[in-house]
């Protein structure tokens, strides 16, 4: 029937009837499936029940998810990877003054002030004493 092709009650009676006694190789003959597929039944039954070590079905179906999901992701990214590529090569990238061609300005640089060196004139008038504006000077004469 094929790869998961049997419902779980079907796999519980095979299970229950070599429990019961009966061969394996009966069963398989029989129900006309592959004795080594009771065998792997079997063997995932005691698993799930603690009695070997292994993953769990619950585990193995998380982990079937879980690496169906990593496809996905995988294949997502190389999509948008190749759609920027794309659009690198169409548009073509801002010049932005003091390029340095990885799309960052330059640091201005420790003690530069924004505004490229420019002082306002207000500042200067609060820096420069106002007896030094009207032209005159802060000592006696």
């Amino acid at each position: 029937m094929g790869r998961r092709g049997y419902p779980p009650e079907f796999r519980r009676k095979v299970l229950d009837l070599i429990e019961a006694g009966r061969k394996v190789a009966d069963v398989a003959r029989d129900l006309e499936i592959s004795d080594q597929t009771i065998y792997t039944w079997r063997r995932q039954g005691r698993i799930d029940r603690g009695l070997e070590p292994g993953l769990t079905s619950g585990e193995k179906a998380e982990l079937t998810a879980a690496k169906r999901r990593i496809t996905e992701l995988e294949t997502e990214l190389r999509a948008t990877r190749r759609a920027i590529e794309l659009v690198r090569e169409v548009v073509p990238q801002k010049e932005i003054r003091g390029d340095q061609g990885d799309g960052r300005r330059r640091d201005p640089g420790r003690g530069r002030l924004p505004g490229g060196g420019r002082v306002g004139l207000r500042l200067l008038r609060l820096a420069v004493p106002a007896a030094r504006r009207h032209g005159r000077s802060g000592t006696p004469g």
